[in-house]
């Protein structure tokens, strides 16, 4: 493969990105940062959203240590939404999740509802792992798994050795479960911190597959399914979300290096292993949303996208970012036409 940097790539815009149109922030909240917005048309005709929360006070890297994970409703996908409960939250204790829920997911699989997502054990990035919670209802009650479902590597030499997060999942036409989760590696990682000489790829991604939602989840490959090593000194991967549509298989995630960190990626594989050049599958937020520039860090930047689905068709993109009425963070809605 060729090896290109950064300012070789070509800037190609995907038909996802063409079809885009702003539509509004949502769950602006006075009281708390709101991030990761993963919705789902409802049995009640309702539009789900599970998301990511935190106390202000906690500032933006609060997700880490004192995250939950909500539940709102709305009658259409711009909202207004109202919470009406809290689905999954930290458990203290000994638990892998006893610090944060973070990174959620919400699927319907075999007539349950699943949502996959992140939690730590101790508040910092060395024990972000991902799991999982089932139920038979949107509004719960979710029975969580008493261990991840994916555990990193022991061997701090192997690319998945110090985490599993960010999952995304589809379900394979053959019926096996596909789980797609971040994972970094402690050599680079450690590495970077030493020199920082600015080159940073240690996140990609890894697949694992099981049966059923009983597992167990089985890495595939010895190395990253998803791996943008070498499309430029700092390509990484992040935020995926992927979905299935006719034959082909799709994937959006922000950008981490190929372009800059503000853009998001686009796509396209026939077997979800193998995967097209990117393409660009959004722009940064100004080009969709008028706000007048505050001074946040990361603002402007779109995070971990998550697509509302409609019989197999993409109709919505949820994103997260910075700013807004209360100057923190929230989730964002932007229109899909084909």
């Amino acid at each position: 493969m060729k090896t290109i940097t950064a300012s070789e790539n070509p800037l190609v815009i995907s038909r996802f990105c063409a079809g885009l149109t702003g539509v509004g922030r949502v769950l602006e909240d006075p009281d708390y940062n709101v991030w990761c917005c993963s919705p789902i048309h409802g049995p009640d005709g309702k539009v789900h959203l599970f998301y990511s929360r935190w106390k202000n006070e906690a500032g933006h890297e609060g997700w880490i240590k004192c995250c939950e994970i909500a539940h709102a409703v709305a009658d259409a996908p711009a909202g207004p939404y109202e919470t009406v409960d809290v689905a999954v939250a930290p458990r203290g204790g000994d638990w892998w999740d006893a610090t944060t829920c973070h990174n959620p997911t919400i699927h319907e699989v075999g007539g349950k509802y699943v949502l996959f997502y992140m939690g730590t054990s101790d508040g910092t990035v060395y024990t972000k792992r991902t799991g999982m919670a089932v139920s038979d209802s949107l509004y719960g009650p979710w029975e969580r798994t008493d261990t991840p479902i994916i555990e990193p590597d022991p061997d701090p030499a192997a690319w998945n050795s110090m985490c599993t997060t960010n999952p995304a999942f589809l379900q394979h036409p053959n019926g096996e479960l596909w789980l797609y989760y971040k994972s970094w590696s402690i050599a680079d990682w450690e590495y970077d911190l030493e020199h920082g000489d600015g080159c940073r790829t240690n996140r990609q991604y890894g697949l694992a597959v099981a049966t059923s939602l009983d597992g167990p989840w089985i890495k595939q490959g010895s190395g990253p399914m998803i791996n943008l090593r070498h499309c430029g000194k700092n390509a990484q991967s992040e935020d995926a979300y992927i979905w299935i549509e006719g034959d082909t298989f799709k994937m959006v995630m922000r950008d981490m290096g190929y372009w800059n960190h503000e853009y998001g990626l686009y796509f396209e594989s026939e077997d979800g292993i193998h995967w097209s050049s990117p393409q660009v599958a959004f722009w940064n937020s100004h080009r969709y949303f008028d706000e007048s520039p505050n001074g946040l860090d990361r603002e402007g930047r779109f995070e971990r996208p998550q697509l509302l689905m409609r019989d197999g068709r993409p109709e919505y993109l949820f994103c997260a970012f910075r700013g807004g009425k209360y100057n923190t963070s929230s989730g964002a809605v932007l229109r899909i036409q084909a």
